[in-house]
């Protein structure tokens, strides 16, 4: 490669890393992102993976238990959890009601969505429109960056909840941030980590997603 071509590949290489980065625009900080994504995010569709680690007892090592599926989710307050591995179950918010479907029990278990998830990770992604509604039941703080994330923490204001913390990671794409990781730690000390792949921002998500009809003969359990 002569003189002439080295100089004409760095001009495109400068230009091409020019529209990168007029493409993806800075975020100033963990919390500027969750706020865009917030604004832009109206449904999503990802995989999943999931580790729960439960706190050591009588000086054995934690537990961690694995398991991975699909997500889907629609503002406002609609959301659906396919796990595949390793048990059968889902998760459904219809808006109204939270209904979980445990095959291997073949039990339906059905609560009142508002009495449930009002400080829970669920509500960071799909029971309001934008942050600050959501700033009466969490207070949220910027962390710092890491693994090629940017990182805000949520801390419930209600000190009887279930939940002591959430940390969110969100990635810069060029169609804004994207939601990568959600790590919850509650008040017993158990740690669950979401990670998110294959993160779809907008998609069309068809009506009977969030609709959840037990099958004949589950036990329904209202509690």
């Amino acid at each position: 490669m002569n003189r002439l071509d080295r100089a004409r590949r760095q001009v495109v290489m400068g230009l091409l890393c020019a529209g990168l980065c007029m493409a993806m625009p800075a975020l100033a900080d963990g919390l500027d992102a969750l706020t865009q994504f917030m604004k832009q995010a109206r449904s999503g569709r990802a995989q999943f993976s999931q580790s729960v680690t439960s706190p050591s007892k009588a000086g054995q090592p934690p537990r961690v238990k694995t398991s991975s599926g699909s997500f889907e989710f629609q503002r406002p307050g609609k959301f659906r959890f396919d796990y595949r591995k390793p048990f059968v179950q889902t998760l459904v918010a219809d808006g109204q009601t939270l209904w979980l479907h445990d095959v291997d029990l073949n039990q339906v278990t059905a609560r009142k969505q508002a009495q449930v998830l009002g400080s829970t990770p669920a509500a960071l992604l799909t029971a309001a429109s934008d942050l600050e509604s959501l700033k009466t039941d969490f207070v949220f703080k910027t962390e710092p960056d890491r693994d090629g994330l940017q990182w805000v923490s949520a801390t419930p204001k209600a000190a009887e909840g279930q939940i002591r913390t959430v940390m969110v990671g969100l990635r810069a794409t060029d169609k804004g941030p994207e939601l990568a990781v959600m790590d919850v730690q509650d008040s017993l000390g158990q740690r669950s980590v979401l990670t998110f792949t294959a993160f779809e921002l907008n998609p069309v998500l068809a009506a009977q997603a969030f609709v959840f009809r037990a099958p004949p003969g589950v036990d329904v359990i209202r509690p």
